[in-house]
């Protein structure tokens, strides 16, 4: 079985490195200023939930790839292998996924805006362009409230961002989303439009943001939030929540870390440490087999501990409690994450 699990991740890992060094070669060499970068992450994750184990070798890169001044194009994918081990004699199962995350293309108008065009994240709260990526994320599960306002994690279509405002004391950003009724693999989206806007106060640390969309198809469904990120000056800790609302649900997180760098350093054996706390609870006010929520009122606590290795390897432990009318259950995970990142030439 093991040299079973160590082929299926080798291939993983093969593909999708041939598919990114043959894209670039593909590419005109830009100038040395405006390297491409490759980046990206690799991860063997596992885990047990509620009785099932499964074990997830991930391979996912990013590109980011500057044509002109103006211009840049950049697209992050993955390559997901689902590996549940067989019970009484059966064999294990496997499933590959591969997806295209997110593709577009950039056009950086002015310090004020940007357009961009393609496949891309859906901008709304903080969780799906922010902590979703693997080499970031505290947890391997998402929380609960996530499908609210996320359409699927992204959509196809237009988008412009920007920044309204900035100075010493504030930074107000804003954006704005279409996305269409996409049915091609990998492009799959649906009719939606929404946008977020959000400030930042530097000298403080701390950000508040609102974000709204509409969907177009199905059940219409209108959907709301704010989020509130906290990281208090000279301390390694931080503070980040979400709030959703959705038709029929409703919910919302909030996480705590702190790495115990101040006992040390930061590279010191206990410095490197990192414990993590997340509650979240969902509400369900109405049926809704299709909005991704639990069929009723949940509520769940997540425990991590989070242990920083050099040369960008980290281990990531947690334990989770799940409380349902449905049913109680724990879910526990553990993965270790190796961060790549390099330019594809010398640069200036």
């Amino acid at each position: 079985m093991r040299r079973f699990l160590l082929s299926q991740t080798l291939r993983l890992v093969l593909a999708c490195a041939f598919t990114s060094v043959s894209f670039l070669s593909m590419a005109r060499p830009a100038a040395s200023q405006d390297t491409p970068i490759i980046s990206g992450g690799v991860a063997y994750l596992g885990g047990t939930t509620k009785g099932t184990t499964v074990y997830t070798p991930t391979f996912m890169p990013v590109i980011a790839l500057p044509i002109t001044d103006h211009f840049l194009f950049e697209s992050r994918s993955s390559l997901v292998e689902a590996i549940t081990p067989g019970t009484n004699g059966k064999s294990e199962r496997t499933k590959l996924n591969r997806n295209i995350i997110y593709l577009q293309m950039d056009y950086v108008a002015n310090r004020h805006m940007t357009f961009v065009a393609g496949k891309f994240l859906t901008p709304f709260n903080t969780y799906n362009e922010r902590l979703a990526i693997i080499w970031i994320n505290n947890f391997q599960l998402a929380p609960l409230s996530f499908p609210i306002g996320n359409i699927g994690t992204a959509g196809t279509g237009g988008e412009i961002r920007g920044s309204v405002f900035s100075n010493d004391k504030v930074n107000i950003d804003y954006t704005a989303f279409v996305s269409a009724n996409v049915t091609a693999p990998q492009f799959v989206s649906s009719r939606a439009a929404g946008g977020r806007f959000e400030a930042y106060f530097p000298s403080s640390r701390f950000e508040i943001g609102t974000s709204y969309d509409h969907m177009f198809e199905g059940a219409h469904r209108d959907a709301s939030g704010f989020h509130v990120w906290w990281q208090p000056n000279g301390g390694p800790f931080y503070f980040r929540s979400e709030y959703s609302h959705s038709t029929h649900s409703q919910g919302y997180w909030f996480e705590t870390s702190y790495r115990l760098s101040q006992l040390g350093g930061q590279d010191s054996e206990i410095g490197r440490l990192q414990p993590v706390f997340r509650m979240q609870q969902t509400f369900r006010s109405s049926p809704d087999a299709t909005d991704g929520l639990p069929s009723a009122n949940t509520q769940m606590a997540d425990f991590g501990l989070d242990y920083f290795l050099p040369h960008e390897v980290r281990i990531n432990t947690s334990y989770s409690r799940e409380f349902s009318s449905t049913g109680n259950g724990n879910v526990w995970k553990t993965g270790v994450i190796y961060r790549f990142l390099f330019p594809t030439w010398r640069g200036k």
